[in-house]
């Protein structure tokens, strides 16, 4: 049903649309699709993310961005192209960018896949550990990435260094909620902390000028 309220919808805009239900529709080939409108603002701003994105994404997102920069070009009128093929400004390159020892595609699959993954971690004391993770969401920073999951071992959210994992195994076994859900109770677990440290904070300080004053 909602299929065809689309179509009764395009009809009302006088796109060429021939059939009828039951059969299928087509899209008569005379349509002539305006080019991308955006303005200079918008194409600088998807160039800027674009550079960021090659400069420190993994191999399948930076050829993603160097493909979305071509079909915005191919897409906008030919006096903008200019905006794209010489920029007026660039990203610096992160030559102190830690490397990944792992694939992040794979990541990112299993996040859209909401498949648990189990790792072999080295902590910043280089301590070696295995965790079964239910990733959730990449994090990216200038010079490094993370991965924000739910960690079965310490029933709590842990957030791993891609630099830091010796190898990553994607299981076939799917965690039990939507990695949607989960954000949203990481986003508030986060909030709590940061809440909680503030607090520490305050205290310490409100306890270090009692003590300047006591002097």
């Amino acid at each position: 049903r909602s299929v065809y309220r689309d179509i009764s919808a395009l009809l009302a805009q006088r796109v060429p649309i021939r059939g009828e239900a039951g059969i299928g529709y087509v899209l008569d080939k005379g349509l002539d699709m305006p080019p991308l409108m955006l303005t200079t603002d918008e194409i600088e701003a998807a160039v800027l993310g674009a550079q960021w994105v090659i400069n420190r994404g993994d191999p399948q997102l930076s050829k993603a961005a160097r493909d979305l920069l071509a079909k915005i070009e191919a897409s906008i009128p030919e006096r903008l192209r200019p905006y794209i093929d010489d920029p007026a400004h660039r990203v610096v390159p992160a030559y102190d960018r830690a490397k990944d020892m792992i694939d992040l595609g794979a990541v990112r699959g299993a996040i859209n896949g909401a498949r648990k993954m189990r790792l072999n971690y080295r902590d910043v004391e280089g301590r070696a550990t295995d965790r079964v993770i239910w990733p959730i969401l990449l994090g990216y920073y200038e010079t490094t990435r993370i991965i924000c999951a739910w960690c079965e071992t310490r029933k709590d959210f842990r957030s791993f260094r891609s630099d830091r994992i010796v190898s990553a195994l994607v299981l076939e076994d799917r965690y039990p909620e939507r990695p949607a859900v989960l954000r949203v109770k990481w986003r508030k677990a986060m909030e709590a902390d940061w809440k909680n440290r503030k607090a520490e904070w305050e205290a310490q300080k409100a306890c270090g000028e009692a003590r300047k004053t006591a002097s």
